[in-house]
C-alpha cells in the first residue's frame, strides 16, 4: 500500500476503535472501491467493532462504513441525504452528464469523499451526500455550465432506483473473468489482462487480479475508468463446446 492508504487504514482502525472504547456508532466518509478494498482486506482482528457498509440505495459503489459497538440495541441511520439537481428551466437547459454534475458540486469546495453515488437520467441528478454538506450544496448549488438548476433535498427512504441495463451476449470458452469482460467490452484480449492484473477490476466491491477467477451468475464487476455490468449467466452451449452467456451493461 502506498502512503495514502496505509493512513486510509489507519484512520478505519481508529473509528473502529472509537466505537468499542466509546459504546457509539462510528462512520467512515464515501469510500471508493479501492478503498473499500482495503476495509475488506484488512485482518478482521485489527477492528474490535464489527462493520457494516451503506451507500444510500442497492446497489450503491461508493459506501460509508459504519462501525458498531457489540452492545448496539438501538436503530441507526447512515448520515446520508439524497439531493436531487435539476434545471430551472427545461426550455433553456443543457444536456447535462455525470461529469458535468459532478464537476459542478466539487467547484464549490466539496470534497469527493463527502459524495457518494450521482445517479444521473435526463438531465436530472440524484446525488448521495455526507449530512453536513446537504444544507452547502442546496445554498450554493445554482448553476452547472451554463443551466440554471435548482438543488433540494428528497426524502431519503422513499428514494428508490433501478438501473438501466443494456443487455449484451457472446460466447466464450469458459466463464473467466476475463473472457466475460471481453463480450462486455470491445477491447483486445491483452488490453483486458492488463486491466485485470492492474488493479482496475472489482467483483462484488473486492479487488480482483487474477483472469481466471470464476465468475457466478448475478456478480456485479466494476472497471475502473470504464463502467458496471452483471453478469447474468449461461444461456446455452454451442456444439462446439462454447458458452453462450449475457450480461446486462449499467447504461
Amino acid at each position: 500500500m502506498n502512503k495514502e492508504e496505509v493512513m486510509l487504514q489507519k484512520r478505519l482502525i481508529e473509528l473502529s476503535n472509537l466505537s468499542y472504547k466509546r459504546d457509539i456508532v462510528t462512520f467512515s466518509d464515501f469510500l471508493n472501491l479501492n478503498e473499500l478494498n482495503i476495509l475488506h482486506t484488512t485482518p478482521k482482528d485489527l477492528f474490535p467493532s464489527r462493520y457494516e457498509t451503506y451507500g444510500g440505495y442497492e446497489p450503491a459503489e461508493r459506501q460509508m462504513v459504519a462501525f458498531l459497538p457489540d452492545a448496539l440495541y438501538y436503530d441507526y441511520q447512515y448520515p446520508i441525504s439524497v439531493l436531487r439537481i435539476s434545471p430551472a428551466n427545461r426550455k433553456f437547459a443543457e444536456e447535462l452528464t455525470h461529469r458535468d454534475f459532478l464537476g459542478g458540486i466539487l467547484h464549490l469546495g466539496i470534497e469527493r469523499s463527502c459524495l457518494g453515488d450521482l445517479l444521473v437520467e435526463d438531465s436530472v441528478c440524484h446525488v448521495f451526500v455526507t449530512d453536513t454538506m446537504a444544507d452547502f450544496i442546496c445554498e450554493q448549488l445554482t448553476r452547472i455550465r451554463h443551466t440554471v438548476v435548482k438543488t433540494e433535498k428528497i426524502d431519503g427512504e422513499s428514494f428508490s432506483f433501478t438501473p438501466r441495463l443494456e443487455t449484451v451476449k457472446g460466447t466464450v470458452a469458459s466463464v473467466r473473468l476475463d473472457t466475460v469482460l471481453s463480450v462486455a467490452f470491445p477491447l483486445s484480449r491483452s488490453r483486458m489482462t492488463g486491466l485485470v492484473e492492474g488493479g482496475k477490476v472489482f467483483v462484488n466491491g473486492k479487488l480482483i487480479t487474477s483472469n481466471g477467477y470464476r465468475l457466478k451468475e448475478g456478480d456485479i464487476i466494476s472497471v475502473r475508468g470504464m463502467g458496471k455490468l452483471v453478469y447474468q449467466g449461461v444461456l446455452s452451449e454451442t456444439k462446439k463446446g462454447r458458452q453462450y452467456i449475457q450480461v446486462g451493461k449499467y447504461i
